[in-house]
């Protein structure tokens, strides 16, 4: 049987850094069989042997209830698994212990990981290794995965020391003789009684029973079980942690208050998000002008000046221009968000920021972290409906995907900002942010109430503030960019030589003479609009670059009134997702939903599209 590792632990605990720094760049992303939630997997070697290491979701718990949980509950009682490596936060040792003892119960070989010691010893806080490994009676290592201090310890560990804990939980009596009665009557074991207490379980019979003893309990105490059971682990966290931690240290506590109050907090955060932006478009607007003209110098003016058949040309001129556009969006725009994205992650101020926005992204069906993809939006929606895989629920995913493919990209910027700001004024640009802004919102609060699934709160470790390393930061932005070029540049490229094909056969020309009544009498726009529309598919920012194209100068204020570089913006933002995002939201939540966002955008397009047209036309 081949040698597996599963690292668990909750968000922020380091436990990705940890897994990068034992498998380095041999990752592979795919789903556990029966779920939808992916998981990163990679190999590593230990004495001449491959070892698969894979990383789980970060959890705060295993019986909250969503599917995440429930993956990982099964991943922990395969006995396919080698060794389960709890990883911990010598920081807030105590609530990451309460997973711990949740993993314990499995009775499965484990090695407990203390973390971010580092970290620790800089906020004055000691961790006693050895007494918290006699405490729990599984081996313990102490590491820095910021620094590599540690890590080449762990696979030995893990497989040479590994061992079920010994550390048991001491519940409440009326909990412990539910336990024994349920486990009595149905021929299981301690665990199982315990989650089916929590109505955790698929035996119909084992629910019904537990949930009457429950109830009893609940009657009893004035608390459900599954409180009583938590409030248990944590006591015995806590007593844990108080025996092997010397001190608390400082604390950022007055930083804190300032960042997780509204006022100052709200208005840091819109400075922030703010700044991020607009960095984003400077450094993003420099480099895409200089890569834009390295492609028409190297590649696309070398290709027509060749003499070739008109089909080939066709076809290599397609692939110039998806090259040219992916490469002038992906590195310039989408990079430079993810380098200032991961600055904010790894400072720890995106968990503030989540608490602050936890109040409004309720409303929406929503907690505070789906803000994460959200921003990300702003850079491509690809990567951020990708994002979509920290949230608990498919619920939560399908609301947020919703949401995702309507926020305006960096190429949806380019749009506005290339068209309305440049020839109609900066505040009609400004106003098509907010009337998005505020379709967001309304979309969120209707798809909360008539999207079935649970809503659960969130519960949100706050990590320390901490000043962000350089090489850190670039390895994750690379890291996230990476997978951006795989899945999105080749539908590009294939996407582009499509209708560059379609359009050398005169099928574009037949389409836009087919809609013609839509862009003319509808929107109000000349019909080659609709051809542009439709490039806008493939990047939103070729809508732009098509529309100049057809219209035969960049001066489109020449050729095309206000209104109708209005609408054509406004058409061009709220249309249909790109192709990548389309084929990315198929890929994470399914077909049916992906078709219904499409259709929904599309539909949401042309309203607002006609509206603007017929009330100021």
């Amino acid at each position: 049987m081949p040698l597996k590792v599963a690292l668990v632990g909750n968000p922020g605990v380091g436990k990705s850094l940890i897994f990068s720094q034992l498998t380095g760049v041999g990752v592979e992303v795919g789903n556990y069989p029966g779920s939808s939630v992916d998981l990163f997997s990679g190999s590593s070697c230990w004495q001449r042997e491959r070892v698969e290491v894979v990383d789980l979701p970060g959890v705060y718990s295993l019986e909250d209830g969503a599917e995440t949980d429930t993956l990982i509950r099964r991943i922990v009682e395969d006995d396919e698994m080698t060794t389960l490596v709890a990883v911990l936060d010598a920081t807030r040792l105590e609530r990451t212990l309460y997973l711990l003892l949740q993993v314990a119960e499995y009775g499965r070989p484990m090695l407990a990981v203390v973390n971010m010691t580092d970290e620790a010893v800089r906020r004055g806080i000691s961790v006693d290794t050895a007494r918290l490994g006699e405490l729990l009676g599984i081996p313990v290592v102490a590491t820095s995965a910021a620094t590599g201090q540690g890590i080449d310890r762990i696979l030995p560990s893990a497989l040479l020391e590994a061992r079920p804990a010994s550390v048991e939980v001491p519940y409440d009596n009326h909990v412990e003789a539910a336990v024994h009665s349920l486990g009595r009557s149905f021929g299981i074991d301690r665990r199982t009684a315990l989650q089916a207490l929590q109505g955790l379980g698929d035996d119909p019979d084992l629910l019904e029973s537990a949930d009457d003893v429950s109830k009893e309990i609940g009657r009893r105490h004035r608390m459900s079980a599954a409180q009583i059971i938590a409030t248990n682990r944590h006591n015995l966290a806590r007593a844990i942690a108080d025996q092997v931690v010397s001190s608390a240290g400082e604390a950022d506590a007055g930083i804190d208050r300032l960042l997780t109050r509204t006022f100052p907090g709200v208005p840091i955060l819109v400075g922030v998000l703010g700044a991020m932006l607009l960095a984003v478009f400077i450094v993003g607007g420099v480099l895409e002008e200089y890569i834009v003209e390295a492609f028409d110098f190297l590649l696309l003016d070398p290709i027509a000046a060749l003499d070739l058949d008109p089909l080939v040309r066709e076809v290599l001129v397609s692939v110039g221009l998806a090259l040219q556009s992916g490469f002038g969006i992906a590195f310039p725009y989408i990079f430079t968000f993810y380098v200032l994205l991961a600055v904010i992650e790894d400072s720890g101020y995106m968990s503030r920021a989540a608490f602050l926005a936890d109040r409004t992204m309720h409303r929406m069906g929503l907690h505070g972290e789906a803000i994460i993809p959200l921003v990300l939006g702003f850079g491509c929606n690809v990567p951020a409906v990708m994002g979509t895989r920290l949230l608990s629920t498919r619920r939560e995913r399908v609301i947020a995907a919703f949401l995702i493919t309507m926020v305006p990209c960096s190429a949806r910027t380019v749009v506005i900002s290339g068209i309305v700001a440049s020839f109609v004024s900066l505040w009609a640009a400004f106003s098509i942010y907010l009337i998005v802004l505020g379709l967001i919102l309304a979309t969120g609060v209707v798809l909360s109430r008539v999207t079935p699934g649970p809503q659960f709160g969130m519960v949100l470790e706050m990590p320390p503030l901490r000043r962000p390393r350089p090489d850190l930061v670039l390895l994750k932005a690379w890291l996230r960019i990476k997978e951006f070029l795989y899945i999105a540049m080749p539908l590009l490229l294939v996407s582009s030589i499509v209708l560059g094909l379609l359009g050398y056969f005169g099928v574009i020309a037949a389409f836009q003479e087919a809609f013609a009544p839509i862009s003319e009498g509808v929107l109000g726009l000349p019909a080659y609009a609709s051809t542009a529309l439709l490039f806008g598919i493939l990047r939103k920012e070729m809508a732009f670059e098509t529309l100049v194209v057809l219209a035969g100068t960049a001066r489109l204020d020449t050729v095309m009134t206000g209104l109708q570089l209005y609408v054509f913006a406004l058409v061009s933002t709220l249309f249909v997702p790109c192709i990548s995002t389309i084929a990315v939201l198929r890929q994470e939540i399914g077909t049916r939903i992906a078709g219904l966002i499409t259709v929904y955008t599309l539909l949401l397009g042309l309203f607002f599209g006609a509206l603007f047209n017929f009330a100021f036309g």
